[in-house]
C-alpha cells in the first residue's frame, strides 16, 4: 500500500530559501511542494487555494506576520498544519506561534532532515 503524499506550501520571502527548501523536500519520494508565497497575505491565500497538508511558515514577511497569518491558516483550514520556521532563537516567539496554532518550530539553521521528520509528523 502507498502512503499518501505530504503536500507543503513554503512561506517565506526569501527566494533563495524557497528554493532550498522546495529542493530538498520535491527529493523525498513522500512529500512534495505545491506552491510557495513571498508575503503573509500570499500564504493565507495560496493556504485556501491549495488546502495543503502542512505550511512552512516563516516568522519575518511583509505585509502579514508569519504568527498572524499561522493563527488565519489554523482557524480557517483545520487539516492544515502549521510549522513556524524562523532565525529567532527566543522562547516568546515560540509560545506566541504554538498560541497561534503552528504544530512545531524550527530555527533556520536546523538540520534539513529535523525539517523533513516535522513536516512528516
Amino acid at each position: 500500500m502507498q502512503s499518501k503524499t505530504i503536500r507543503a506550501l513554503l512561506a517565506d520571502d526569501h527566494a533563495i530559501l524557497r528554493k532550498g527548501i522546495r529542493m530538498l523536500i520535491d527529493a523525498q519520494p513522500d512529500l512534495e511542494v505545491v506552491g510557495e508565497a513571498k508575503t503573509g497575505r500570499e500564504a493565507i491565500e495560496e493556504a485556501r487555494k491549495l488546502k495543503p497538508d502542512v505550511v512552512v511558515m516563516d516568522l519575518s514577511k511583509p505585509e502579514l506576520k508569519g504568527i498572524e497569518g499561522t493563527r488565519q491558516i489554523c482557524d480557517e483550514l483545520t487539516q492544515t498544519k502549521v510549522i513556524g520556521l524562523s532565525t529567532h532563537k527566543d522562547s516568546v516567539y515560540v509560545r506566541e506561534l504554538l498560541r497561534a496554532g503552528a504544530r512545531g518550530y524550527l530555527l533556520k539553521d536546523s538540520e534539513d532532515d529535523d525539517l523533513l521528520r516535522a513536516i512528516r509528523a
